[in-house]
């Protein structure tokens, strides 16, 4: 199976609808009863992660909402990434139509993690992460491996150790940075030759070393 396209620029292409609640991670259950014409699984989703009723979800109410695999609460960074993807009118807030886009990726993204997590672990070890990126469509030396796994499976902030492996929603965010700076990339290797002026390994190393 291959969620992806040739070279270093194909995106992630996760699968259709995942079945309710999802192996990876998700949205903390809810129950209400829907307005007409509302998908009722969906709306209770959204009314829930809405606290203060506004009728759009901020970060921070976002964010109590994600939960992993293992009931562990969302990486910040990787709230803001959704939020900044799908805050389409850019307003800070996503509204209920914009909820339902990240609703659909986050479970396109579990099924993504389910395939990828061979050992069922619920987390990402490196090969795991080596097999996810290289039927994305990018290869990696074994060094930005190494640096990738080491950056996105880190929990120094909340254990002062390295985790074993990367959860679900690092590995999310692991792989939508990895295709924004390819994306960056290549929009300045016109020729398409794996060089502007440093190579794709140097850029790669530049960048993933960022704090």
């Amino acid at each position: 199976m291959s969620y992806g396209y040739g070279g270093y620029g194909g995106p992630p292409a996760p699968p259709g609808y995942g079945a309710p609640g999802g192996y990876g991670g998700g949205f903390v259950p809810a129950h209400a009863p829907p307005p007409p014409g509302a998908d009722p699984q969906l709306w209770s989703h959204f009314i829930a992660v809405d606290q203060d009723r506004s009728g759009a979800i901020s970060a921070v109410e976002l964010e109590r909402a994600l939960v992993n695999g293992n009931w562990t609460p969302f990486d910040l960074d990787t709230v803001k990434l959704l939020m900044n993807i799908f805050d389409t009118d850019r307003s800070g807030t996503i509204g209920f139509n914009e909820f339902a886009g990240l609703w659909k990726y986050i479970k396109d993204w579990q099924n993504v993690f389910a395939h990828f997590d061979r050992d069922r672990s619920g987390t990402i070890d490196e090969q795991e992460m080596r097999n996810a990126l290289g039927q994305f469509g990018y290869n990696l030396s074994p060094q930005l491996m190494h640096l990738l796994q080491m950056k996105f499976a880190s929990d120094l902030r909340t254990t002062g150790r390295a985790a074993n492996g990367i959860s679900f929603d690092r590995f999310v965010r692991a792989c939508v940075v990895v295709k924004q700076i390819t994306d960056s990339f290549r929009r300045l290797d016109t020729d398409r030759d794996g060089w502007v002026q440093i190579n794709y390994d140097q850029f790669m190393h530049t960048v993933l070393s960022l704090p």
